[in-house]
């Protein structure tokens, strides 16, 4: 079979088919040829003709159904995979075809994956219902922050940055993604330090908190620190998925720990910032999601990150849209937010999304207390209707944050 031969633009994909949505820009070949090399590089062709390629392994072939401008799709046979191996699905869909010579650019824009594949993944165990039921906090976006500096803090400073957080409104307080244990700041010594400084706050403010422990590590390690935080009353877990790895996200995931697992995407860019080449965030979120993350970073639309408003509403969407009965992933939103662009977000979001702002509760002119008031009053201010100028009036806080960031 040649690169075309893997071609029939009268197919018709099968409900088990997985489906790929494909840019792609040839160099030196056709785009039919490319295209079709595509779908042979990923399942039963190469380069040159096989005399081994059996009629029945002609039957498991992929076939590009669709070529519309640079925009390909590609159906494979469920046959192809192996159930509940996500290495195994992307090293065929996402491996050795990025590097083909004859293509100058190919990103991978989209995956639909049939119901069994789906299916044979845990998916979240929680998701936006249980991270709720879990906070007690139905009828607004879930506030938080970043400790900041990322790195450096000693252990009781960490400790007390987090508690400052919380009395002053934040419902979320997380590690960011290279911290890990450190000599300055080791694991253990941390959790303990700032659950104790969690269960004040939640003593003194009347409201359910957590911590999100960077447990991320060795897989083995990260088993061990997972324990470590439930044996010690924490309630998350937070994974540098793509850093780590899937396999070990879903190793996480089977041990089914009763703790929400949060997904920082620390490195996604190196794979979704090329808009002609790699893999959009779009599929990362939806592989993610079928493994079994409970919420996960998608963007901002404002702030510091460079996704368009597009990208991250395909973020948005493959986080919660219908899919085979998998919960819903909650959305966080972090990356340079700050009371004023509170609106701006809730506007994009709704209600069912985390803000998780770091400079921005860190960097107020009051100190973390004052910061962490600032940004629950800017979310107050919008669920009443109200300006942030006009509640600002009668609420400091906001005021000052005001006068911070312009």
């Amino acid at each position: 079979m040649k690169y075309v031969d893997f071609v029939n633009l009268s197919y018709t994909p099968k409900p088990t088919d997985l489906i790929c949505d494909f840019y792609v820009e040839p160099l030196g070949i056709t785009l039919k040829e490319a295209a079709g090399g595509v779908a042979a590089e990923s399942s039963v062709g190469t380069w040159t003709e096989l005399t081994t390629l059996k009629p029945y392994v002609q039957k498991l072939a992929a076939t590009v159904f669709s070529i519309k401008g640079n925009n390909i799709k590609i159906a494979y046979p469920i046959e192809l995979f192996e159930p509940s191996n996500m290495p195994n699905i992307l090293s065929s869909i996402a491996g050795n075809v990025f590097g083909l010579r004859a293509l100058k650019n190919l990103r991978l824009n989209d995956i639909i994956l049939p119901k069994q594949l789906v299916q044979s993944f845990k998916g979240p165990k929680y998701g936006i219902d249980g991270v709720r039921k879990l906070l007690g906090v139905h009828d607004r976006p879930l506030v938080g922050t970043i400790i900041k500096p990322k790195l450096g803090l000693k252990t009781a400073d960490h400790a007390k940055v987090a508690y400052d957080a919380w009395v002053g409104g934040c419902d979320v307080v997380k590690d960011d993604e290279n911290l890990s244990s450190q000599r300055f700041n080791p694991f253990e010594d941390r959790i303990v330090a700032t659950l104790e400084m969690r269960d004040r706050a939640e003593s003194e403010t009347g409201e359910k908190k957590v911590y999100m422990a960077n447990i991320t590590s060795e897989t083995q390690e990260m088993i061990k620190r997972a324990q470590f935080v439930l044996d010690h009353g924490g309630r998350y877990m937070m994974i540098d998925i793509l850093t780590c790895g899937f396999s070990a996200l879903q190793t996480l995931r089977e041990q089914n720990f009763d703790l929400v697992i949060h997904a920082h995407r620390a490195g996604h860019a190196a794979f979704t910032k090329n808009t002609k080449h790699g893999i959009s965030m779009k599929v990362i979120a939806k592989v993610a999601r079928i493994i079994g993350v409970d919420q996960l970073h998608v963007g901002t639309v404002v702030g510091k990150m460079s996704e368009t408003k597009d990208e991250v509403s395909e973020n948005l969407q493959a986080s919660i849209e219908p899919l085979y009965g998998l919960k819903k992933v909650l959305p966080v939103a972090s990356g340079g937010l700050y009371p004023g662009v509170v609106p701006a977000l809730m506007k994009f979001f709704g209600t069912d999304f985390v803000i998780q702002a770091g400079g921005g509760i860190h960097g107020h002119s009051g100190g973390t207390v004052a910061g962490a008031t600032g940004m629950r009053q800017a979310v107050d201010a919008v669920l009443q209707g109200l300006s942030l100028e006009e509640y600002a009036k009668s609420h400091k806080e906001l005021q000052q944050a005001l006068n911070v960031w312009k």
